[in-house]
């Protein structure tokens, strides 16, 4: 699954983008609609946040009390920690405190702090904050740092997108409730997947497949394949379309089951072409069949089926398990393929071995426009990142119940 604008950021270290008001918002909703008291009595952590800008402080100060929540901390990175040295806009509620130093607000993170009413206008909120430099720079993997995350009941953040694997160790290492967002290709990662296979994670309430857009800095260089310049609300804006929520929180949205056809109607009736009056393709190096689209996915077929990542805002664990993966870590393939000659769109030769991570679909013949791959004469395709996944069998009801009593139906 390519995805140029994250693979630029990533590369360049520019983790600069910054989460919409309203995206967090509507996350966000969708907890506090399964469960009104959430936040209730809990203290929220929102690390690698620039308290003075960050929307995510702007919307769990506006609400702390509509919340419940105990306690609010936000903390920044430094500046001069930062890969990305973009120019620094220092804010007046810093700059006009007698806490102010010119040289610290380089070379320290700052902590934000809300808990009470210290204006004493009746209310909890923004107004309240209190604020202070950090010992260090404000990297969450401190120790400085780390103590505040184990204080915390839930984390929640948008992490830097080159560190979301260290990232999200740092947090699961602690058994902690979180929200944070990152590339739909996570999914595939090895530190994540087992995670999502075992129910013990899952992806956000928000459908991911429409993309989100992010402030970015004004010098940000837009990825030429994505030409999504655009600016809301005056500030300079990226949409990323392969973006998603991790989290370990309840929202019932993932426990509404797909409206499935049987395969045999899907062979007669499907939209996609590559099924309907064909039948479904089955891998050469998995026990499974490709089912590329998750409106495709045959109601009555019991085998093992092989489904894209983008499949997991749709997952529902009582009507399906999760098997595996098809990457070469997980170690599903039934075969292992020896060096392969890459024949690109361009029809260019390369010696590789790429079929052995992922699945693989044997051909007739090469498919015209497309990149191939033949070993010992004969022609294959390769997949994406494949998820296999397998029917669960319900009994007595009780998933129907389960569904009623949260609310979900």
């Amino acid at each position: 699954m390519a995805n140029s604008t994250l693979s630029k950021a990533k590369a360049d270290k520019k983790d600069e983008f910054y989460t919409q008001f309203y995206d967090i918002e509507a996350e966000m909703e969708a907890y506090l609609d399964y469960n009104p008291d959430v936040f209730r009595g809990k203290t929220v952590l929102l690390p690698c946040d620039d308290p003075e800008w960050s929307n995510f402080t702007k919307y769990f100060a506006q609400n702390f009390e509509e919340l419940g929540l105990k306690k609010l901390i936000s903390t920044s990175y430094a500046p001069d920690s930062k890969t990305y040295k973009g120019g620094t806009q220092l804010s007046l509620f810093e700059t006009q405190s007698p806490k102010f130093d010119k040289d610290k607000t380089r070379t320290h993170g700052k902590i934000f702090v809300l808990t009470e009413d210290t204006t004493g206008d009746g209310v909890i909120d923004l107004d309240d904050l209190q604020w202070d430099y950090l010992e260090g720079d404000g990297d969450f993997r401190s120790d400085e740092v780390k103590k505040l995350r184990d204080e915390a009941d839930i984390i929640i953040t948008n992490p830097p997108f080159s560190l979301f694997r260290e990232f999200f160790t740092w947090i699961v290492e602690t058994d902690k409730s979180f929200v944070i967002l990152g590339n739909i290709n996570a999914i595939s990662y090895k530190e994540v997947f087992p995670k999502l296979k075992e129910n013990k994670i899952w992806v956000g309430a928000t459908n991911f497949n429409r993309g989100m857009y992010f402030r970015v800095p004004e010098d940000f260089e837009y990825a030429p394949t994505y030409k999504f310049e655009k600016e809301i609300n005056g500030m300079k804006v990226n949409r990323v379309p392969s973006i998603c929520w991790f989290t370990n929180i309840e929202h019932g949205r993932r426990h509404q089951p797909l409206n499935l056809m049987t395969q045999e109607d899907n062979i007669k009736y499907s939209k996609h072409k590559e099924i309907k009056n064909i039948g479904y393709k089955r891998y050469d190096n998995f026990d499974a069949i490709e089912v590329n689209y998750f409106d495709a996915i045959p109601s009555d077929y019991n085998g093992m089926m092989g489904v894209s990542l983008t499949y997991m805002d749709k997952y529902c664990p009582e009507q399906f398990e999760i098997v595996g993966i098809t990457q070469s870590w997980f170690g599903m393939a039934s075969k292992i393929y020896p060096k392969q000659i890459q024949v690109s769109k361009t029809g260019k030769k390369t010696v590789v071995t790429k079929l052995n991570d992922g699945a693989s679909i044997r051909l007739e013949s090469p498919k015209e426009g497309e990149v191939n791959y033949i070993v010992d004469g004969v022609y294959y395709s390769k997949c994406y990142a494949r998820i296999l996944i397998r029917k669960k069998t319900i009994g007595n009801g009780s998933y129907i119940t389960h569904l009623y009593s949260k609310g979900a139906m």
